[in-house]
This record gives C-alpha cells, structure tokens and sequence, in this order.
C-alpha cells in the first residue's frame, strides 16, 4: 500500500510538479489544498505525510495547518517554503522545513526521510527538535 501525501500549496503548477514527482515514485498523492479549510478538509482521511507551505491562498495560514495536521490528525508534516526563517526552532510535532525552490532529488530525499524510509535527513532538509 503506498504511503498517502497532502500538498498544501497554493501555488497551482508548483503542487501540481510536485503530484507529479511523488506520483513516479509510487506515492499516492489524496489531494491538494490551497488553504486551511482545505487542508482541513483532507485531515479525516488517512494521511501518512502533509507538505505545507506557509504563505497560502488564504495567507500565513501554513504553520498553523502543520501543526493541527501533525498534533490532531497524526500526520507527519515537512513544511515546502521560501521563507523558513517564519518558522524559528520549527513547530512542536512537526518533522521540519525544506527551502525552496526545491528539486526532484531534494523533494523525494524528504520525503522518504520523513516517512521513515532513509535513516539520515537529507542536507537539504532543516529538521526540527
């Protein structure tokens, strides 16, 4: 069973490259939401790993949904943003942050670490504490 990924960005053709990669690599992709209420919206399904950026449709909504989406809903959370300093030590329950732009290799390194799959965290990758 392939592992399930919420991407929370509001930014059509950057979500829709990054379904696109996870996708070829076997991940199934449940949605994508471009707010809080839609990523909300996803939280009762059974999501192995959210992506969320900070700066949304709805504005800095994105640390708030990583940490609802990580602390209520049992999902694991990497934030995708250009702006990771927002973030400071990072966000209780929350995994960590990778700064884009981002690449393909950086963006599946991630991810595998995130979902437990590599035993070292990418360099591209700040993990929290």
């Amino acid at each position: 069973m392939a592992d399930s990924i919420l991407i929370v960005e509001d930014e059509v053709l950057v979500a829709l490259e990054m379904e696109s990669i996870l996708e070829e690599r076997g991940y199934e992709v449940v949605g994508i939401a471009a707010d809080l209420e839609g990523a909300l919206a996803f939280a009762g399904r059974n999501v192995d790993l959210a992506l969320v950026d900070l700066n949304l449709r709805d504005g800095l909504t994105g640390p708030e949904i990583g940490r609802r989406l990580a602390n209520e809903h049992r999902a694991k959370v990497l934030f995708v943003t250009a702006n990771p300093r927002l973030l400071g030590d990072g966000i209780a329950g929350t995994i960590g942050v990778l700064t884009k732009p981002t690449n393909e290799s950086s963006l599946t390194s991630a991810v595998a670490f995130a979902l437990s799959k590599a035993e070292e965290a990418p360099p591209s990758l700040r993990c929290f504490h």
